[in-house]
């Protein structure tokens, strides 16, 4: 049976399904995120209704977004992610804007969580601290090596480590709900008193956003999925619905457990409150617990990321070489850039600068692939979609009202992220140029 998918073309290998697409969306969402936000969200809102209130809304907010992404992404079945029905609606400008914004802010992602794994590592042993840069520079190419062997490999990993964080993410919480002693009631309504801002509620927001950051993941591998056009909406749907349950219980044991006063200034909460049972071993615990959650999602951020070079090289945007694919399925030459860049970053440092500056950019790569649905139905009327997004026009608009809003925020926040989103677009123009000239004919899709 395994022979009929032995990669004899250079293709990719259409030999995924719905449960590595649920695993490669829960993967991606659950990062060291959620270990280490909900105390400076819980600092900003400070009212526990409100807490699991913004943290509900950010899985709506998600499945608003899922809703629009997956009609154009089964509209245009192609390997690359977001930039390809960007660039059917508005171009091969949009097109490369968005493609070359999501591979820079997946690049960075790698980097950032193979130093917070190296982190994490630390904590568990503190002998380790002085080689974090190897450390994670290590665990970078050891994920690079297992995906570098085939798609297949790199699914399985995928799937284990977002079944195992899911499970060991409830586990903790059911052990706080069963075994840690309540907060009292009053205690938490002495200090939940403090002012809410709109500043602070914006800020507290962005975080959650920034949490639930990776639904679209499944995207990536709509020509490796065995019946993609059904299983792309659904995995986004059921993924984001599994994770805000997760994220929701989390904090809910959290608001239980801890005194508002003590979660709003914890650092690992979960730590924290585990030390009624654990003691002084929580932070080790909850150290290992990260270990597994952030090299689930950086098995997920690698393997997203050269999807989107051998979509950018198939289409003209970027070097021919990127669209080569091994005979177990990856794309390994547009792998070997993508984890050469990464570990340069985690090696040097200087990724920190570059991810903290591309809140703004991540925003606006939404906004133009959601921007995109309206263009596809009103430049392709006729084109087919297998799934048509729900409650059009009136959901997409109000989403996309919400991203600009965000996206105005974001800049409000960080007017830093706004310049570099402003300097990629410049920048953009003239890479743009070039390309025209250099284009050569796109290869035929796999």
């Amino acid at each position: 049976m395994r022979a009929k998918h032995i990669n004899q073309t250079g293709h990719l290998l259409r030999v995924l399904g719905l449960a590595f697409g649920i695993a490669i969306g829960v993967g991606t969402m659950i990062g060291g995120g959620i270990l280490r936000t909900p105390g400076s969200v819980a600092d900003r809102l400070v009212e526990p209704w409100l807490i699991l209130l913004f943290w509900g809304l950010g899985g709506l907010h998600a499945l608003l977004g899922a809703n629009v992404i997956a009609e154009i992404s089964t509209s245009v079945p192609k390997a690359g992610g977001l930039y390809v029905p960007t660039r059917r609606a508005f171009g091969d400008f949009a097109g490369l804007l968005v493609g070359w914004s999501d591979w820079l802010t997946n690049v960075a992602a790698a980097a950032a969580l193979a130093l917070v794994f190296a982190e994490f590592a630390a904590l568990l042993s503190p002998s380790l601290s002085p080689y974090n840069s190897s450390i994670a520079a290590v665990v970078l190419v050891v994920l690079v090596a297992l995906n570098w062997l085939g798609v297949r490999e790199g699914s399985a990993v995928q799937k284990a480590g977002s079944a195992l964080k899911c499970l060991l993410l409830l586990l903790v919480a059911g052990t706080i709900f069963l075994l840690v002693p309540a907060t009292p009631e009053a205690t938490n309504e002495a200090v939940a008193g403090g002012a809410i801002t709109l500043a602070g509620a914006i800020v507290a927001y962005q975080l959650i956003y920034g949490v639930f950051s990776g639904w679209p993941s499944p995207v990536f591998f709509v020509e490796e999925d065995e019946n993609a056009l059904k299983n792309i909406p659904r995995a986004m749907a059921f993924s984001i619905l599994a994770v805000t349950l997760v994220y929701v219980l989390i904090n809910a044991a959290l608001l239980y457990a801890l005194p508002i006063h003590s979660l709003r200034s914890a650092e690992l909460p979960v730590a924290q409150a585990m030390q009624a049972i654990f003691g002084g071993a929580s932070g080790q615990l909850v150290a290992g617990l990260a270990m597994v959650i952030v090299a689930s999602c950086l098995n997920g951020v690698v393997m997203v990321l050269p999807r989107i070079l051998y979509g950018l090289g198939r289409d003209g945007l970027f070097v021919g070489a990127a669209t080569r694919v091994n005979k177990g399925g990856t794309p390994d030459i547009a792998l070997g850039i993508s984890a050469a860049l990464a570990v340069l970053l985690t090696l040097t440092g200087t990724f920190e600068t570059v991810f903290l500056l591309m809140g703004a950019l991540i925003v606006f790569t939404m906004i133009i692939s959601e921007a995109s649905l309206f263009g596809l139905r009103i430049k392709e009327p006729t084109l087919l979609r297998p799934y048509r997004a729900k409650g059009y026009p009136a959901l997409p608009v109000l989403l996309l009202t919400i991203d600009l809003f965000l996206l105005g925020a974001v800049i409000w926040a960080d007017p830093l992220s706004g310049l570099y989103m402003s300097l990629l677009i410049a920048v953009s123009v003239p890479v743009h140029l070039w390309l025209r000239r250099q284009k050569t004919p796109s290869l035929p899709a796999a």
